[in-house]
């Protein structure tokens, strides 16, 4: 477990972090997201030990960590760049820091060996320089180094944003089995919401550093709490007053005063509507085909709303079609507008 109590980093006269407090548990896969520049790599730095914070305290078993030097912490780190030694081969870089803490050779080679068939590198591979494998391949290797040392907690930075999309998925599958078959607390940053989603037991939200919302996937894509969560996470439709106001018409509890959001997924096109659901007359002005899914963008008079309907293969939209655009007012997510001189989470 790792707890991180009232962090506060500056650099300069500019504080990086403000406040954070967050706690991982033993086991857990937890992700740091957000944009670029939002503190997710500062705060993993300060866990890691390249940082001391201004104020407050890293907290690793139970331990004060925050002046511990990094190499006496026991967290594995893997890079965004991998930071591997390009003229070693595979096994001297798994290898590097076993030889650092001055174990026998015989202890080095029995757990550079096992560590490298649970990341899938072969004996041939082993042998090999690091630049004559793929990204894939590279990453395993980063990931088998970080592994050996046995540490109590893992931390990664984006170690998948060097990849080709489709092998960020297929490692991202990886990743996650990896992290499972070997139940070592991970903490994970990433700017990507769908790796985020995919991978994690918890994640934390960054904005300007701070966090504005912990928890599950679930939690943080259907309960978004701030409106700036809501926004960053997936695809949205704001709902402009006009709609809101037919919205509210149903249902009370939807003001059209607030900032009025909905996902893609909870619209449906052509459904009949059931208790306080609405129903707004649209035409289709554009389609986007997915396989699985459809997007369509509908034109409903006062805005045009997104909509992701299931793909049956029989009820497809075309451009320019009239269709009933259904909204259960249950589905949306509102949030009070911004005090006047204060800026919008």
């Amino acid at each position: 477990m790792i707890r991180l109590d009232g962090i506060v980093v500056k650099f300069g006269d500019f504080t990086a972090l403000h406040d954070i407090n967050v706690q991982v548990n033993d086991g857990e896969f937890f992700t740091f997201l957000g944009p670029s520049g939002c503190g997710k790599t500062t705060t993993l730095r300060t866990i890691t030990g390249f940082i001391e914070p201004a104020a407050g305290t890293v907290v690793a078993d139970g331990k004060d960590i925050t002046r511990v030097p990094i190499e006496d912490r026991n967290i594995g780190i893997v890079f965004q760049s991998y930071a591997l030694f390009p003229t070693m081969t595979v096994y001297d870089n798994i290898a590097f820091g076993l030889k650092v803490k001055h174990l026998k050779k015989a202890e080095i080679q029995r757990r550079v060996k096992e560590i490298a068939a649970k990341v899938e590198l072969s004996d041939e591979q082993l042998g090999k320089a690091v630049g004559q494998l793929s990204g894939g391949q590279q990453q395993r290797v980063a990931i088998a180094r970080a592994l050996v040392l046995e540490p109590s907690i893992i931390c990664m930075d984006e170690p998948l944003s060097n990849l080709d999309a489709k092998l960020r998925v297929q490692l991202r599958n990886e990743l996650k089995k990896m992290q499972k078959d070997f139940g070592i607390t991970t903490i994970y940053v990433t700017h990507d919401q769908e790796e985020a989603l995919t991978l994690s037991d918890r994640i934390a939200v960054f904005n300007n550093g701070c966090i504005e919302q912990i928890g599950t996937p679930n939690e943080i894509y259907n309960f978004s709490k701030t409106e700036f969560v809501c926004n960053f996470i997936g695809d949205i439709n704001k709902i402009e007053i006009e709609l809101a106001a037919k919205l509210a018409q149903a249902d009370p509890s939807v003001s059209p005063e607030n900032h009025n959001f909905i996902r893609l997924e909870r619209i449906h096109v052509n459904t009949e509507p059931a208790g306080r659901q609405i129903v707004a007359e649209g035409v289709v002005t554009s389609r986007e085909y997915y396989g699985l899914y459809i997007k369509y963008t509908v034109d409903v008079g006062s805005q045009s709303v997104k909509v992701i309907e299931k793909n049956d293969g029989i009820r497809i939209y075309e451009e320019g079609q009239k269709v009933n655009v259904v909204i259960d007012p249950a589905d949306v997510m509102a949030y009070p507008p911004a005090a006047e001189g204060e800026a919008a989470s």
